[in-house]
């Protein structure tokens, strides 16, 4: 759409539970017509007092990207697509066994990549996630279709 009065609406969606740096560069998560994008999130405490396990990080990043599709007008059953970057590859298991308990142990589930990278931007996270949804969409209510 090159005609700017064509252009879709763009929403920056903010919430409390998942707060933007003053000095942040990026956003969290924005709204571009009805497709949710946000960024990368991790389960970075603000005092960094206490490392919490990949299957516990985890289980927190979805949960704030749970509250912000929320925030934004949907529920966790419209989230259709994870990137998933873990430290060690050998974690995969706690990160199945999370998006099991998070999104319930049938699925479908949301469509996903799961990536080992070198390093993330603190020392002490070993998982990170970006998500994509669809406000209109329920995945719970999705129809299973075989060829």
């Amino acid at each position: 759409m090159n005609d700017a009065t064509h252009a879709p609406v763009v929403r920056h969606v903010q919430c409390a539970s998942v707060p933007e740096l003053a000095s942040a560069t990026w956003s969290n998560c924005l709204v571009i017509g009805e497709d949710i994008m946000m960024s990368g999130m991790t389960a970075h405490p603000a005092t960094r007092q206490q490392t919490l396990d990949t299957y516990r990080q985890t289980l927190v990043v979805l949960g704030k990207i749970a509250d912000l599709v929320r925030a934004a007008g949907g529920t966790p059953g419209s989230i259709t697509k994870l990137v998933i970057y873990l430290t060690d590859i050998a974690h995969k298991d706690e990160v199945g066994r999370a998006r099991r308990d998070f999104f319930g142990e049938h699925g479908p589930y949301p469509c996903s990549t799961l990536v080992e990278v070198s390093a993330l931007v603190f020392p002490e996270l070993t998982v990170e996630i970006d998500a994509y949804a669809r406000l209109g969409v329920d995945l719970r209510r999705a129809e299973r279709m075989t060829a």
